[in-house]
């Protein structure tokens, strides 16, 4: 019952993060790329979803608390594959094919590529 706690709690906190992402991105940087917000917080929560992994498996933290609370609570509501599916759909619907085929691989190349990073940080800093 506990674990339902943290990842409600969690989960708010990673909801309204991902809606100020938006707000931030929609006002101050691309308002006509929209869709960059959504990349921006999938390769950030990639990056830390590997890194926290990484820290459970290397760390003595509790590993209750970064599952629940962290990963599956805040991470969990923070990245957003739907939106990423819609957000592809509608563009290729909109026929920009290309923005659409580039979004589409620049997301699961990098989010990829933040998560290795994240799960390997602590070999490629030392």
């Amino acid at each position: 019952m506990f674990n339902i706690l943290l990842v409600a709690i969690g989960g708010s906190i990673g909801a309204s993060l991902r809606f100020f992402a938006y707000l931030v991105f929609k006002t101050y940087l691309f308002s006509n790329y929209f869709f960059l917000s959504t990349l921006f917080v999938n390769i950030v929560g990639s990056f830390l979803i590997g890194f926290l992994i990484m820290l459970m498996e290397t760390k003595n933290l509790s590993s209750e608390f970064i599952k629940y609370f962290l990963i599956i609570g805040i991470l969990g509501s923070f990245t957003t594959f739907s939106t990423f599916s819609l957000e592809s759909v509608d563009m290729l619907l909109s026929k920009k094919f290309l923005l659409a085929f580039s979004y589409m691989f620049l997301s699961l190349l990098l989010c990829l590529l933040f998560t290795f990073l994240g799960l390997n940080i602590n070999k490629i800093i030392n």
